[in-house]
């Protein structure tokens, strides 16, 4: 057995811990579980540290088991929400089940012996409780008073706004203590883990279990992942990163690892790595050698994307980030979709031009120029002396005509000035 506890502490995923929780875990195998609530059809980067904690949790020779909220997804946790979500239909939460759970069997083991990882949902415990059961056999157990004073609580009735919650809200800490409890009392879960805004919500399941059974059981928590620069983690430009290829793309997935921060790469490879603490320190110092070559970066982008996705998927997101950063062929350029390439170059500035200029040849300079790339004819004329000009990663000349048989999945042309001047041209 491994000590599961010293490992989250000494890479920084430790926040709360209840007494006793870590002489519990040195007495042999724990069950231990986390809940995921299935309101996306795909988890995201941020669900990546609870993921990773239940990964080093079966690592260190404990069993875990990762609860999907198809329940507690119909009423909405309030923990660090300003405003009541929408509700899914009961269809709805069962797709996003069936899609969380194939990711989650990417992480976990579930044929390893005794601590194989199990999924529960706790709809199979709440479809069958009547509304009269669960307030008289659960909600008559903990006060009002008690239930207010939980922050996720709290910061509704009390923050920016002043809407309030609903009495479905109120409930959820009553319907994840339940769970607690269910789990506890069928599986003999004695804990449960969640990021640090769950602790109120956790700890009215070791209330629940005290109050009920007179049991023992614990929590623990990881914290909330910032940047160094204080912005939230898992958002990009465009907001979510996912865990789905379709929402958000593998190359996108590596390109926000490799654009992290010395700082926040430090903090990732302790995270999301399942490396030693001293491989890591040694990657730390190579790393300080020539910060630069970002080595802290690429090894965090590449371990990390590959266990999301795939091998493939990685050498495919790093031959596509040679194409935009590198040195690369025209050949290497085709080889791409429609879809990888607008991901590659989203954000590069981009024109449109008439399919029907090129039916016969368009020459080089009048597309620099009718394409918005460049400003003029004399500006065109003199980066084509320059040589600096190219036409899909190809340099070119001022008697180049360019036609449809230059066009990358039958509509762009990828438009260069210098190393780093890109411009998509779309052809329609």
């Amino acid at each position: 057995m491994q000590n599961f506890i010293e490992e989250l502490r000494w890479r920084g995923m430790l926040q709360d811990i209840m007494p006793g929780t870590e002489e519990l875990l040195k007495q042999g195998m724990t069950r231990g579980y986390i809940g995921f609530d299935p309101t996306a059809d795909s988890l995201g980067v941020g669900n990546l540290v609870q993921i990773m904690t239940l990964l080093h949790f079966q690592k260190a020779g404990h069993k875990p088991y990762a609860l999907l909220g198809g329940a507690s997804g119909m009423v909405g946790d309030p923990s660090g929400k300003s405003a009541e979500r929408n509700l899914l239909t009961e269809e709805m939460l069962l797709h996003n089940q069936d899609r969380q759970l194939q990711q989650l069997e990417k992480f976990l083991d579930f044929n390893c012996g005794k601590n194989s990882a199990e999924i529960v949902n706790n709809y199979d415990w709440f479809k069958n409780m009547g509304f009269l059961e669960f307030i008289r056999d659960v909600g008559k157990r903990l006060t009002v008073n008690y239930m207010m004073a939980k922050d996720s609580v709290k910061n509704r009735i009390q923050g920016e706004g002043r809407e309030g919650m609903s009495f479905t809200e109120f409930t959820y800490q009553l319907i994840q203590g339940y769970d607690f409890y269910y789990l506890w009392k069928h599986k003999k879960v004695m804990l449960q883990m969640g990021g640090s805004d769950q602790w109120g919500n956790i700890t009215t399941g070791t209330e629940l279990i005290r109050r009920i059974e007179h049991g023992e059981a614990f929590a623990l928590t990881t914290p909330l992942i910032k940047k160094a620069d204080g912005s939230k983690f898992g958002k990009s430009e465009n907001g979510n990163l996912w865990l789905d290829p379709e929402k958000t793309s593998p190359y996108k997935f590596y390109q926000f690892w490799l654009n992290a921060s010395d700082a926040d790469a430090s903090t990732f490879i302790r995270i999301f790595s399942l490396k030693g603490l001293d491989e890591i320190a040694s990657l730390e110092q190579e790393h300080l050698k020539d910060p630069g070559l970002r080595l802290l970066q690429k090894v965090i982008a590449a371990e990390i994307t590959i266990r999301v996705h795939s091998e493939a998927d990685y050498n495919a997101a790093l031959a596509a980030s040679e194409i935009l950063f590198g040195k690369s062929t025209e050949n290497e350029l085709r080889r791409l979709s429609e879809k990888e390439l607008l991901d590659i170059f989203e954000g590069v500035p981009q024109g449109v031009m008439a399919a029907s200029e090129f039916q016969s040849g368009a020459g080089i300079v009048d597309v620099l120029v009718k394409s918005g790339f460049l400003s003029s004819n004399g500006e065109a004329r003199r980066a084509l002396q320059e040589n600096s000009i190219s036409v899909n990663k190809n340099k070119t000349t001022q008697d180049r005509k360019i036609d449809s048989d230059d066009l990358l999945n039958n509509r762009y042309i990828l438009l260069q000035k210098g190393k780093k001047n890109y411009f998509l041209l779309r052809v329609e």
